[in-house]
């Protein structure tokens, strides 16, 4: 397959996916963007194939997440504080309904990340604990305990945003 053909293959099957993985991890668009260069073009350039499919989707989400960690260990590194940052508010007001996914998304976001990771693996790209563990380089029991407790830090803040298990 020419290049530029594979090239237009990689970023429609894989571009959404490292975009939104990056996201989760880093919280910034720009840097996810930045990860999801890096990544297609590192798939573009290797030279030997996959099993399979799955195997290639595998690879992918595998470089992107040790990717983000590098970002976000060269972050720690050197701590900085976003100009846009501001206090949360002290009570929770009330959300529409319609603002929802967006609510889940932002409490998604603080999660720590290897629960964060996990809860995206699981609920956004539909992996199994089994694919998750893999992917997070851990046992399957230890994939399951942070798909519970990452659900139930999830619990506690959407509550703590006003939403009722019930409004869920």
């Amino acid at each position: 397959m020419r290049t530029k053909q594979r090239a237009v293959r990689l970023v429609g099957d894989y571009a959404d996916l490292i975009l939104r993985l990056s996201y989760t991890y880093l919280g910034s668009a720009a840097d996810a963007e930045d990860v999801c260069q890096e990544v297609l073009l590192k798939l573009l350039g290797r030279a030997e194939g996959f099993e399979s499919p799955e195997h290639e989707r595998a690879w992918v989400v595998r470089v992107t997440a040790n990717r983000c960690k590098d970002l976000l260990r060269r972050r720690a590194a050197r701590p900085t504080v976003a100009l846009d940052e501001a206090p949360e508010p002290s009570s929770p007001e009330p959300v529409d309904a319609r603002e929802l996914p967006a609510l889940v998304l932002r409490a998604v976001m603080r999660l720590p990340l290897e629960y964060r990771e996990a809860i995206f693996l699981r609920y956004y790209e539909n992996y199994s604990v089994r694919d998750i563990a893999r992917a997070c380089g851990c046992s399957e029991d230890a994939a399951a305990a942070r798909l519970s407790r990452g659900r139930a830090k999830l619990k506690v803040l959407l509550k703590e945003a006003g939403y009722d298990e019930e409004d869920l």
